[in-house]
């Protein structure tokens, strides 16, 4: 990787950009090919923008790979994810650790097998003190399930119902202590929240591309960090508001 410096001719660049890595199988299939070298296309794919979220000076990189929904694909094509997930630890957790990239599941584990549950914990570990960036991996997420999971962990807690605070709530969730994404980046062109990260991205910009994930390369990045730095956060509010509480 390069070195870990912003690149300096973007204005603005957001600390936490969201992925929705859509597009796989649609590329895959206008070449010809199996759905499930779609996958493998895009899972190569990730690894260039790992290494352009560090050149760009992103801190925070929240990746969609596999939702709770995707159980309900073809048999053939969920044990091909699975097997593309152990393999990319396999290969890539020695040169992702040494690159200072700090690993961490969100989602649930319960139902990988035992033996690629074990290895994402592992990877989790290994690189728990890295912070040249730190890469959330959803995988078996959805952002419904999240919710009702914090909420059934705070009435555990015994929180009372007036304590309950949307910061409250946030330490509950699986993202706790990230900040939300500042940019949602869905490749493909589909309009859809598709259950990510649907309590954290509430103020999101979002930032919809045509490109299938597989051909999502650095420029394309670039455009699309380009086109947040243009935009004016509101958070509801009026332009003026924010920048007085912002300044203040």
């Amino acid at each position: 990787m390069s070195n870990p410096s912003p690149d300096a001719s973007l204005e603005k660049i957001p600390r936490h950009v969201a992925l929705i890595m859509d597009g796989n199988g649609r590329w895959a299939l206008s070449r010809g090919l199996p759905r499930l070298a779609g996958h493998k296309a895009g899972t190569e794919n990730l690894r260039r923008i790992i290494r352009a979220s560090v050149e760009f000076g992103v801190k925070y990189l929240t990746i969609y790979a596999f939702s709770t929904e995707n159980w309900g694909r073809p048999p053939e094509e969920v044990r091909g994810l699975m097997n593309i997930l152990e393999d990319v630890i396999d290969r890539e957790l020695a040169e992702l650790h040494k690159e200072g990239v700090q690993l961490r599941h969100i989602g649930r584990l319960e139902r990988l097998a035992p033996t690629l549950q074990e290895k994402v914990l592992d990877a989790v570990d290994v690189t728990r003190n890295n912070d040249r960036l730190i890469l959330n991996i959803a995988f078996n997420y959805g952002g419904r399930d999240e919710i009702v999971q914090a909420i059934q962990r705070m009435m555990k807690d015994g929180v009372p119902p007036e304590k309950v605070t949307d910061e409250m709530v946030s330490q509950y969730l699986y993202t706790a202590g990230v900040p939300d994404p500042d940019l949602v980046i869905r490749t493909s062109g589909e309009l859809r929240v598709s259950n990510f990260l649907i309590w954290q991205a509430a103020y999101s910009e979002w930032y919809i591309t045509p490109t299938y994930w597989p051909d999502f390369d650095k420029k394309e990045y670039r455009r699309a960090l380009e086109a947040y730095a243009q935009r004016d956060r509101r958070y509801g509010g009026v332009y003026d508001e924010v920048a007085n509480k912002n300044n203040g």
